[in-house]
């Protein structure tokens, strides 16, 4: 077992009400206390361990001056909600943080009255809060809302679109501008360069960096705001306005993030004075307090179980390459053959593997930050250009852009490539990053081809199909994780748009997959064929359009036909049942049955465990198929009995 932190200060408190019975030092010594906690759990389970370092200081103080849970405190996104969930009754299950049945690794409604909003996409802190302070001032039992937003996060324009909403409105609100210039890649664009310039002189020299604050405010709010600004730093202040405050924001800030002296007068005097929206610009440092986390900023935003002394981390060493490795190398090769190939990623380039191509074609690779919409549409404006944009975003943020895709792309039979990783179950991320809905939702539209690769072959045969396609849309999806091992040529093959395979060729029951499970659909044909049942299996490609010949054969030749996917209900299956329905196919011998994702979300756990709760397994395809055909029942409970 892990040594555990001696962690006195911290094992004194029972939840945030303690906090405000405990004086400025007694919170900076629980801040190191909660610091110690937070990186000995997640060495023993793994996590975002690099923004929840960053933002120890300003959780204790945050639940210090506000009212928690009254006051509702809404973190954007919810991954560097680990001290949060300690400080708020859930230290005892901090180390069963991400694992199956313990707490989410984001903050979550259902879990704990202090996360009074669930997260784990960006930008919509600020939007949840102005619904609650709406709530509030309608009579609802709420108090004050605050919420806590990095500055990679408000990038994104639904961020600006709730800052404009809060300061028309004019009501009492907090956002605490969490600024570790520091997101997951580094943050992209003007408003990373403008927070930037903001304190760009020492620490030291805080009045130059908040120049102007007072000389905007009401006179109440004014006065009341030099007296903060003064017992923080002892300076007088200057003339300059800020965005923020031409949003309708009173603006407060830069200070710095770890230091309780500072953070403490200023909240507190934000909470006692501000009569409308209030913007509190926080400085904080990615991974702050454990040395390889700030030394590495990038690398501990995720990491798996590691070594507290040394920081090494206990990863696998893996059998075969990922399926993101495999995709950002063969569109290196594609851009590599034509130039007008480009990459547009949303603050995703290491994890959607468009780093690989930035290696070689850096100007052709574009991160817009967490701006899926605006990505989607940017790359459709430079498909209609002439280029040849690969759109590549995970399958759960891709859901952000989908008006983007309908009107800006689809409707306009722009030929943008969309890649999306993370398809399917994802495991510790849990519901909120699981790619269930894609293929249902890109399908529905007219123009859009929708392909799946069942291995990392065809993955690259799909690449290289999209960047020769050019009459539309098209899309590949394809899973998080390792591929199945396959040896793999320089580069793949065009692909007939429209056309599956056959795997093998049986004559009893035929298994239809779409994607990334076709290896348990192997699986499953074995445990059929030890009963005696004939198995064909085909890898169908292509969820629209469909191989409607490819699906008329095995409809023909076999008792039943199973599909399988990856994906929610109203995917792959409903095109195939669909089609048949239509030409009257459903009447037949052949008895089909579709498996899909159950109507439900699936609670994080490891991918394999959470593909046996969605009913997914070899096992379960293999009894699908055996009940469809009415074939081999009594056979395997006779050898049951047999072998009992």
């Amino acid at each position: 077992m892990t040594n555990r932190p001696s962690t006195p200060f911290l094992d004194s408190i029972a939840g945030p009400a303690d906090l405000r019975r405990m004086n400025m030092t007694a919170l900076a010594n629980l801040a190191d206390d909660l610091r110690a906690e937070v990186i000995s759990a997640v060495s023993e389970t793994g996590g975002h361990l690099g923004s929840s370092l960053g933002v120890v200081e300003l959780t204790v103080a945050i639940h210090a001056v506000f009212d928690t849970p009254r006051d509702k405190l809404i973190f954007d996104v919810g991954h560097q909600c680990y001290p949060h969930k300690v400080l708020t009754g859930r230290r005892d299950r901090i180390r069963t943080l991400r694992q199956e049945g313990g707490l989410s690794g984001f903050t979550k409604r259902s879990e704990s009255e202090y996360d009074p909003f669930g997260a784990a996409h960006s930008s919509t802190s600020i939007s949840a809060a102005l619904g609650f302070t709406v709530g509030r001032d309608l009579g609802m039992p709420t108090g004050d809302a605050i919420a806590v937003i990095g500055d990679g996060s408000i990038s994104a324009g639904m961020a600006y679109e709730a800052m404009n909403n809060a300061g028309s409105e004019g009501r009492r609100l907090f956002v605490i501008l969490n600024d570790n210039e520091m997101s997951i890649a580094p943050p992209v664009g003007a408003m990373s360069k403008y927070l930037s310039g903001l304190y760009a002189s020492p620490l030291g020299d805080l009045h130059k960096m908040a120049e102007g604050f007072e000389s905007v405010l009401p006179g109440p709010i004014r006065d009341h705001a030099r007296r903060a600004r003064q017992l923080v730093t002892g300076m007088q202040s200057g003339n300059t306005g800020t965005l923020f405050e031409s949003l309708g924001f009173s603006y407060i800030g830069p200070i710095d993030g770890h230091d309780m002296s500072q953070l403490l007068p200023v909240l507190r005097a934000a909470k006692t004075r501000a009569t409308g929206p209030v913007l509190i610009h926080v400085c904080t440092k990615k991974g702050k307090g454990y040395a390889p986390a700030e030394q590495s900023a990038d690398k501990y935003h995720g990491v798996a179980k590691f070594n507290v002394a040394s920081g090494e981390q206990a990863k696998s060493r893996p059998n075969a390459p990922s399926y993101t490795k495999i995709f950002g190398t063969a569109l290196t090769v594609e851009a590599q053959h034509d130039p007008r190939i480009v990459a547009v990623t949303a603050a995703m380039p290491n994890g959607t593997g468009v780093d690989i191509m930035g290696q070689r074609f850096g100007s052709r690779v574009f991160d817009v930050g967490m701006a899926e919409q605006h990505g989607v549409t940017f790359a459709a404006g430079m498909a209609a250009s002439g280029l040849k944009p690969f759109c590549a975003i995970y399958s759960t943020f891709l859901q952000r852009g989908y008006d983007q895709i309908v009107h800006d792309v689809a409707l306009q039979n722009l030929p943008v490539r969309f890649a999306i990783d993370r398809a399917g179950l994802v495991g510790a991320d849990g519901p909120t990053h699981a790619g269930s809905f894609d293929i249902g939702y890109l399908a529905a539209l007219p123009n859009m081809v929708v392909m799946a690769a069942g291995d990392e072959l065809e993955l690259m045969h799909m690449v290289r199909t999209a960047a020769a396609y050019d009459e539309g849309p098209i899309a590949f999806r394809y899973p998080r994780g390792e591929g199945v091992g396959l040896d793999l040529p320089e580069r793949g093959e065009i692909i007939e748009i429209g056309k599956g395979r056959i795997v093998q060729q049986g004559s009893d029951v035929a298994i239809l997959s779409f994607g990334a499970h076709l290896d348990e659909c192997r699986k499953a044909a074995r445990a059929l064929e030890t009963q005696g049942v004939s198995v064909t299996i085909a890898d169908a490609r292509f969820a629209k359009p469909l191989d409607r010949a490819l699906i008329r054969q095995l409809l023909r030749h076999h008792k039943a036909l199973v599909t399988v996917e990856q994906g929610a209900q109203g995917g792959f299956g409903a095109m195939v049942l669909h089609d048949l329905a239509n030409d009257g196919l459903l009447d037949g011998r052949c008895q089909v049955r579709t498996m899909t994702l159950p109507d439900r979300y699936i609670d994080h756990a490891a991918p394999d465990v959470m593909y046996a709760e969605a009913g997914l397994t070899a096992v379960d395809i293999a009894a699908t198929a055996m009940q469809a055909a009415n074939i081999g029942l009594r056979k395997v409970q006779s050898r049951v009995v047999d072998q009992g």
